[in-house]
């Protein structure tokens, strides 16, 4: 019969007890406020982790959106997902939007606005697309480099998108980089970059 010392015993149960536990949700990124112009498009995007992972809910005035124009598109991973509206409507897309991380252990949400503006509406300084990325086919093994440039006051940020998920420069061995003239993929598949499109935020 095997003997256990009661304080090793103890440390054993705690040890088992952290490597179990369930966490709450917890928010790592957030969608931020926007104004977009009628016609246009929008899109939120919101990430949390959690044990067991959250699932992500995306609510316009209290009730969970339900729109032809209203598109969620997850994560691969199923760290979160984008809700993308597409065309604008004004006024009926001007609102607070939610998004909401749960699982078994909490709930959390955040919200955010959402501005339209009509083309007579649109402020003088407002980001305007004054090149975008344009269609390319690639070989395989060869680098595509895309370009957008963008003007406005202040200088926008532009953010680029695939598949309409943001693109993530710091997680794919170094293929894709973010340059100041735009972006370069490094050799993969065949590639065809009209899948690639690009959001710019005043």
């Amino acid at each position: 019969m095997v003997h256990v010392a009661r304080p090793l015993l103890l440390l054993l149960l705690a040890f088992f007890l952290c490597t179990d536990a369930e966490t709450p949700p917890r928010f790592t990124r957030t969608p931020v406020d926007q104004t977009g112009v009628s016609g246009g498009v929008a899109s939120f995007i919101c990430q949390a982790t959690g044990d067991p992972r959250p699932k992500i809910v995306w609510n316009k005035k209290g009730k969970k959106v339900s729109n032809q124009r209203f598109e969620v598109i997850e994560f691969d991973d199923g760290s979160g997902s984008v809700l993308r509206i597409q065309p604008l409507r004004t006024p009926r897309d001007e609102a607070i939007y939610e998004c909401v991380a749960s699982n078994v252990v909490g709930e959390i949400s955040v919200s955010t606005r959402l501005t339209v503006l009509r083309e007579d509406q649109i402020p003088r300084g407002f980001p305007t697309i004054d090149m975008g990325p344009q269609l390319k086919v690639v070989e395989r093994t060869r680098t595509a480099t895309m370009l957008c440039a963008a003007s406005g006051n202040p200088d926008p940020e532009i953010t680029w998108f695939k598949d309409f998920l943001p693109v993530d420069t710091s997680n794919n061995n170094g293929r894709i980089k973010q340059l100041r003239s735009g972006i370069d993929f490094s050799p993969s598949s065949f590639l065809l970059l009209t899948v690639l499109s690009m959001f710019v935020m005043s």
